[in-house]
């Protein structure tokens, strides 16, 4: 019986240290340096290499280097994966580069608005909160449990995975799926 509850202590332990590796994991990609523009700590980052060229393609990468502040939307490499192969390769055209910048600032909003801040706007407007982005778009953030969930106007949704990943001009929240602006990309 004792040698059950070891082992027992011991699968628990092995699962409890196999978390904290994760998280720490998870912890060291968001890590940014707060000192850093946008621009500067997304380059750095291993999980947003595919925003980065996105934002390149569309000769948007230095709007994330300017004084702000911006709030990002970023969509993670994986959450970029979700779309198709095909989608992909489209937007990376050079020919559909007016899509592509719709696209990427359809993630950004202009201020600086922490996952406190968006919960304040949301408690005052009655559990949900509006915003525009720097492309002119709606995004409604309201809660899905403990989540923070963003939709469209076309009702696309996105669940902020990673909250307050501040920078020298604005704040980054990691996103889980990319928010397409229409219905034609």
């Amino acid at each position: 019986m004792k040698y059950k509850a070891f082992l027992m202590f011991l699968v628990g332990l092995f699962f409890a240290i196999s978390a904290m590796a994760q998280e720490a994991s998870l912890k060291k990609q968001m890590e940014m340096d707060p000192e850093k523009s946008i621009l500067s700590n997304t380059k750095a980052a291993a999980n947003y290499k595919m925003l980065l060229a996105g934002m390149k393609a569309a000769d948007l990468e230095d709007i994330l280097s300017y004084d702000g502040p911006f709030t990002v939307f970023a969509p993670s490499d994986t959450a970029f994966r979700k779309l198709s192969k095909e989608t992909l390769e489209m937007l990376m055209l050079p020919a559909n580069k007016r899509k592509l910048q719709t696209l990427m600032t359809h993630h950004i909003i202009a201020g600086n608005f922490s996952a406190s801040k968006i919960l304040m706007a949301m408690s005052r407007g009655g559990g949900k909160a509006s915003f525009t982005t720097v492309q002119g778009n709606k995004l409604i953030a309201s809660m899905d449990g403990l989540d923070i969930i963003l939709v469209d106007e076309y009702g696309n949704t996105a669940r902020i995975i990673n909250a307050d990943s501040n920078q020298c001009n604005g704040v980054i929240h990691e996103i889980d799926t990319v928010i397409l602006p229409s219905s034609e990309i």
